[in-house]
């Protein structure tokens, strides 16, 4: 480890932290930090707190009873909303990775859905799963989904999905909030038919022959954004040194998940029952898996303001808030680049020098032109080819593009876009 000079450690105003995280694969950067001794490094003395809710972890927060915490990435901006949440403005200076999570139906849907794969013209799950729903709904029993909180990207990329398959996730199905550690008991119970959640829960749900999951997200939108390290806007004011000593500290332990030679060490850790408490072999499983969580390459550590963006969009589009708020500056005055380049400076990383950028327009990774150093970022593709441009968010939602048509129920049954 590198050493920090004492006086580095004398300007830490709170050097003992409470700060919570979710028991899912991504919590994987704090549980490395407290584990292999960045945090101590930094001369911060953490407590990692197991949480149950993503509600918990907003509320503990909020209140101060935990300094900082794992967090959707949406949600430190839903926070800071004046409304509908009324809550206590949150910032994020530190993206915790990119993809993670998987969508997945019980296994009695899925066998409905497979009955259908011999018709011509059923296509993939999507519109096999459309045909479903649609049958469902004319026997007013609905298709019941869970997704892990409102303001998740789990809820905007299932509902992406949905709709770009002709679904209307606020009439055509029934959307759920299920918690990750309780989504397989859920499923099993029949309570739900089908999820969108954080990895391990999915692969549990297979393994446990509840469910089958059909995709990983990151066939919806390559590579995108999943969790941040968050705190509230007045604690980072109050707490400068000690929240960039934080950021260093995550950042030096992203860098060593990037080493896929530590995934036997990584599964061995996060199996403990006091972090996610699942086999080793399915931690193992998930981490080496194509579509699984990315900790460091392609910038993922960034929090790109051109992300906050679309989510406030996805909001907007699905009601949650009005879309004549000013979005550009909730955005910038949630997701900090600013600060994130302090850190990665004191670390000699190369990082962007823009704050937003185009999604959707690359079919394979690229180099950042706009960075301080060589930098390649990760495919960006969604599953209906559109593209979003930070400068013009508004324009994304009222284009007119098929993932919001309106037509006749008829239509829709055909299978959607």
């Amino acid at each position: 480890m590198t050493p920090v000079p004492s006086d580095a450690h004398d300007r830490i105003e709170q050097p003992d932290l409470n700060l919570g995280f979710m028991p899912l694969i991504d919590c994987a950067p704090l549980v490395v930090a407290l584990e292999r001794g960045f945090f101590a490094e930094q001369g911060l003395r953490v407590n990692l707190s197991r949480e149950v809710s993503w509600a918990n972890i907003r509320d503990k927060v909020a209140a101060g009873t935990l300094d900082g915490a794992q967090m959707l990435a949406p949600l430190p901006l839903a926070a800071s909303l004046p409304e509908p949440v009324a809550g206590v403005p949150m910032l994020t200076a530190l993206s915790l990775g990119l993809n993670g999570n998987v969508i997945g139906v019980s296994t009695r849907l899925h066998a409905a859905m497979a009955a259908l794969a011999s018709t011509p013209g059923e296509g993939g799950s999507g519109a096999r799963l459309a045909r479903v729903a649609w049958r469902r709904r004319e026997q007013g029993r609905p298709l019941r989904l869970g997704v892990v909180f409102p303001y998740s990207s789990h809820n905007y990329l299932l509902r992406y999905w949905l709709a770009a398959h002709g679904l209307h996730p606020d009439r055509d199905v029934h959307l759920d909030v299920v918690p990750p550690p309780f989504m397989v008991e859920a499923l099993a119970a029949g309570e739900i038919e089908g999820f969108c959640v954080g990895e391990p829960w999915g692969s549990l749900a297979m393994a446990q022959g509840a469910g089958v999951v059909l995709l990983a997200d990151h066939a919806v939108w390559r590579h995108h954004p999943e969790k941040v390290f968050a705190v509230t806007e007045t604690w980072a004011a109050g707490h400068p040194a000690t929240h960039r000593a934080l950021l260093i500290a995550l950042l030096k332990a992203a860098q060593w998940l990037e080493a896929r030679g530590h995934d036997g060490a990584l599964a061995e850790l996060l199996a403990r029952e006091d972090y996610v408490g699942v086999p080793a072999p399915l931690v193992r499983q998930i981490l080496a898996g194509v579509a699984g969580p990315v900790f460091f390459r392609y910038a993922a550590t960034f929090p790109w303001r051109s992300h906050a963006l679309w989510f406030l969009t996805q909001m907007a589009r699905w009601g949650q808030i009005d879309m004549a708020l000013p979005l550009r500056p909730l955005a910038g005055r949630v997701y900090r680049p600013d600060l994130y380049r302090e850190a990665a400076a004191a670390l000699g990383l190369a990082c962007p020098l823009v704050d937003d950028k185009p999604e959707g327009g690359h079919e394979t990774e690229y180099p950042l032109a706009e960075a301080s150093g060589p930098l390649t970022l990760g495919a960006d593709r969604f599953c209906d080819g559109r593209r979003f441009d930070p400068r013009d968010p508004i324009g994304y939602l009222s284009d007119g593009q098929p993932w919001d048509r309106r037509v006749a129920p008829g239509d829709w049954r055909r299978g959607g876009a």
